[in-house]
Parts: structure tokens; sequence; C-alpha cells
């Protein structure tokens, strides 16, 4: 197994929604952990053969997005605004249960740790939060829908 096959391995891992992954053969043994916590990571650990440990970072994304045309802009010309993104792919629920209030809705004001949807992965539910402070300006993706790793799902004005 060369670096490139690991690497391959971990983006696997990383967008299946799998908590852990164990590998072993002959001359390596390779167990790959996600995380439900912040941030999320995998961590790569193996027998000693040479081969480098490497570590993937699947956090939130923090870009700026700038507002699209349609959006109410204020008095400013331009506001920019944070996109939170799925860090796994599954279905995405803005719901706890279908009994339950949605976690948070446009105009609410969120901060760093407010749980802000679930996404369902291989049955496992997975708590969303959020990586910044400010207001939600726009849920870009419907209940019940799938999404993918890296997928924009809200947007938040950082103001």
């Amino acid at each position: 197994m060369d670096l490139k096959d690991i690497q391959n391995l971990i983006k696997f891992v990383a967008k299946s929604g799998a908590s852990e992954v164990k590998l072993e053969m002959e001359d390596i043994k390779i167990t790959i952990k996600t995380g439900t916590e912040r941030p999320e990571t995998t961590i790569l650990q193996q027998a000693p053969l040479g081969i480098p440990q490497m570590a993937v970072n699947t956090a939130f994304s923090q870009t700026p997005v700038q507002a699209a045309s349609d959006e109410p802009v204020g008095n400013e010309a331009a506001v920019k605004y944070i996109e939170i993104t799925s860090p796994i792919i599954g279905t995405f629920y803005r719901k706890p249960s279908p009994d339950k209030p949605v976690f948070v809705e446009v105009g609410d004001v969120v901060s760093p740790h407010t749980v802000v949807c679930m996404v369902e992965a291989m049955k496992l539910f997975n708590e969303i939060e959020s990586e910044v402070s400010g207001k939600i300006v726009k849920i870009l993706v419907e209940d019940g829908t799938p999404v993918e790793y890296g997928q924009p799902i809200f947007l938040v004005d950082p103001s």
C-alpha cells in the first residue's frame, strides 16, 4: 500500500461519515477515526513501516461569500456572508425530531458551538454546530434532502 492509496482511503472515510475504520494487512495496521466533537478530524495511526503519519481536517468552511444580487443588502453596497458547510455526506434535518421545533430560523443569532442542524449518515445523527458568530440570513438546503461533504447549508452575516 503506497502513500496515494492511504490518502485515498482517508478521503473515502471522511466522506462516508464512518466514525472509525481499521485496516490490518501483513505489514501495516491503519486506524482512521473521525470524531463528532468540534472540529471533526480524521487521524491515521500505523505500525512502524516508514510511511509518515497524516491527519485530515474536515472542519467547517468559513469562506466569505458575496451576497447574491436578489438578496436584501441594506445600505451597504456589498455584504459578506460566511458559509456553514456540511462536514459529512448524509441527509440534512432542521429539527432533532419531527415533533420538535427547528434548531434555527432565518434571522436567528448564532454563536460558536450553537447547534444549527443535524446530518444523518449511516443511521447516525450528527449535530452540526456553527463555528462563527452572526445572524442566519439564508438556509440553502431543504429539510430531509441529501447533502454532500463541503456543501454550503447556511449563510451567516457575521456583522
